[in-house]
């Protein structure tokens, strides 16, 4: 794949609707945690420099600069899940007796797992910029926050997803369970919370019909 930076989103669908097996699900569920925080950003502009909320403006120029560096983070991971995924692909296909085999494909599965579990961190991590804005932000942009809760509750089960695809076929378990217990442990935070958000401006926004 291209790099990132340099190719269209027409280009970067069209690759991930081909038979190619990357950009793969990883990479699709860093682009969508890219889009949440775009979200955060976007919102966070609009409410930048507006009277009704100076008193929030340290913190939203703080969640820009934070918003920016996690869309570049986010970003570059699409990338680094492609590139770990060719180890993986060609340890696959090394015949099984030969020497050195296991241990080859045990070295590409931790690193495989590797990215999407950095995938998991990144955009958990943006999770309480969320929170912030659901009571900081502009309320025109409201519903921007939700969908942005949306958005990262789905990269974060996108994420998780291609931590276990690798984990599952470790031979060292208690590596495997380690990695495993750790992903669960964000994954029903970052899940539970989102939901919060989410339905906060849901109902918000339904009012009372």
């Amino acid at each position: 794949m291209d790099k990132i930076k340099d190719i269209t989103l027409n280009d970067f669908i069209t690759e991930l609707s081909s038979k190619s097996a990357v950009p793969g699900g990883g990479g699709a569920s860093s682009l969508i945690g890219a889009v949440g925080v775009a979200l955060c950003s976007m919102v966070a502009n609009l409410t930048s420099g507006k009277k009704k909320y100076a008193e929030y403006q340290a913190d939203i120029e703080d969640i820009l600069s934070r918003t920016e560096e996690s869309v570049s983070k986010l970003l570059v991971l699409i990338e680094k899940d492609a590139e770990v995924f060719e180890p993986l692909s060609a340890a696959y296909g090394i015949p099984k007796e030969a020497p050195g085999r296991d241990d080859t494909l045990e070295n590409a599965l931790a690193a495989a797992s590797s990215v999407p579990m950095e995938i998991l961190k990144e955009t958990a991590d943006i999770i309480d910029v969320i929170e912030e804005l659901s009571v900081k932000g502009s309320k025109l942009a409201v519903s921007d926050v939700g969908v942005s809760a949306s958005a990262c509750r789905s990269a974060i089960e996108g994420a998780i997803m291609n931590v276990y695809i690798n984990t599952k076929l470790m031979k060292n378990r208690d590596y495997a369970k380690q990695l495993n217990d750790e992903a669960e442990k964000i994954f029903q935070d970052s899940v539970e919370r989102c939901d919060i958000i989410y339905n906060k401006v849901k109902e918000g926004l339904r009012g009372n019909s």
